[in-house]
């Protein structure tokens, strides 16, 4: 009976340290995340500046770039709501159906949802611009992930296993 108890105090300390590496992980995902976005929109403006294809087409190729994240979907979902919708529109409902799989805050939503007010409006030039400004905004919000990963990373980790010991101690 004192082998099960200690098995299940070892239990706790193990699934509280696990949930505090998985909450940590969500702050690493979310930078990995974000400069994937922002390497898919260097890749677009550069295709955008020297193939002068279709956007639709663009996105398409971009969709086709192997990452380990979902966000190559959002420009697959984009390419395909182009044929009905103008920019704004495909981007907006491509982010809201991917979304719930990416490790994104609502503000970095919002900010990717602006690129669709930026692409297709103007001519080549125009467009250059506005990608840059919004690579600006971007590059702001990765830098503001990176040093909320590197501030809660450690936290998550270590409040896991303390949570875990306040329990076992309370229990014992």
């Amino acid at each position: 009976m004192e082998f099960l108890r200690y098995v299940f105090f070892i239990a706790i300390i193990s699934g509280s340290t696990s949930i505090g590496f998985l909450l940590s992980k969500e702050y690493k995902y979310r930078v990995i995340e974000l400069r994937c976005f922002s390497n898919l929109i260097n890749i677009l403006q550069n295709k955008i500046k020297f193939t002068h294809k279709p956007l639709q087409e663009i996105l398409e190729e971009i969709s086709n770039i192997e990452t380990n994240t979902r966000i190559t979907q959002i420009f697959y979902k984009t390419s395909k709501n182009l044929e009905k919708d103008n920019c704004k529109e495909a981007l907006t409902k491509a982010i809201n159906e991917e979304k719930f799989f990416l490790n994104l805050k609502i503000e970095d939503i919002e900010l990717l949802k602006m690129l669709g007010t930026v692409l297709g409006k103007t001519d080549i030039e125009g467009q250059m611009s506005e990608i840059n400004q919004f690579n600006i905004l971007l590059n702001n919000q990765i830098k503001k992930a990176e040093q909320e990963h590197i501030k809660n990373d450690k936290m998550c980790k270590s409040l896991g296993t303390i949570i875990g010991l306040v329990i076992v101690i309370i229990l014992f």
